[in-house]
């Protein structure tokens, strides 16, 4: 697939080390699929679609440094939207989000509240200012924040009310942000019983996007982030390497 030209109409700056790069076209797309975005003469990388038309971006390496040197009129390419999305299910749901995680939850959260559901959303931090899309997910249901540093909300992680709240009675669980947070999400609802109810967003190296490569495999089964994901189950990866261990950008595998 040739990269289309994706020319950046405005920038939001969201947090101190996140912005939205809003483009001149809309993707029709599911919650949670992604996009390969080529940054010329650097790397082309997977990123969460935050909107039809809009990537969500944390300045976290050579690639994205690039991006956030990039101005209104400048542009970088696209391919996809890849992967399976988000499935939305039942009638009450609950987002469990972390930092830039807030991407897909953010788009997801948008479609549950259009669609009628009731959405409660867990969002976290490290600090306030870093918190991404606070309003969207207040406008979306009922919003819980947590910080570490206690700076807004619950002084603590997202992790920590998900222990304390009767996840019984949602129908679907959603979780995306630090692998950390989301490992123990899942043995939170594995505990109880609710791993298939709940779906995790997984982010792996990603080098082609077709399934061809295998750079962003899960161990033992071989599950492919960019084509059998990058949405899982939480029963499918009760008995993976998620939450231990991923690959760098030579293929070896390193711990989390």
């Amino acid at each position: 697939m040739i990269p289309m030209d994706a020319e950046i109409t405005h920038i939001v700056n969201e947090t101190p080390s996140i912005r939205t790069f809003f483009f001149d076209f809309s993707l029709e797309h599911i919650p949670g699929q992604y996009v390969m975005v080529w940054i010329r003469g650097v790397d082309e990388v997977p990123m969460s679609l935050s909107y039809p038309n809009a990537i969500t971006v944390q300045k976290i390496g050579e690639a994205t440094s690039k991006l956030f040197k990039m101005v209104k009129g400048d542009s970088f390419g696209i391919r996809g939207p890849f992967g399976n999305g988000f499935s939305l299910e039942g009638r009450s749901i609950l987002l469990v989000v972390g930092g830039v995680g807030a991407a897909p939850l953010g788009a997801l959260a948008d479609r549950a509240k259009s669609d009628g559901l009731r959405v409660e959303t867990i969002l976290g931090a490290k600090r306030a200012d870093e918190l991404l899309f606070e309003k969207r997910f207040k406008e979306a249901g009922d919003l819980l924040i947590t910080t570490d540093d206690g700076s807004l909300g619950h002084k603590g992680l997202a992790t920590d009310l998900v222990g304390e709240i009767d996840l019984t009675k949602y129908d679907a669980i959603y979780s995306c942000g630090p692998e950390e947070m989301m490992f123990r999400v899942l043995n939170v609802v594995e505990g109880i019983g609710m791993s298939s109810r709940a779906q995790f967003s997984l982010q792996r190296y990603v080098k082609c996007g077709l399934g061809i490569c295998g750079a962003c495999c899960i161990d033992p089964y071989g599950l492919r982030i960019c084509r059998d994901g990058p949405i899982f189950r939480g029963d499918q990866l009760t008995e993976t390497e998620f939450g231990r261990y991923m690959r760098d950008a030579s293929g070896k595998r390193v711990k989390i």
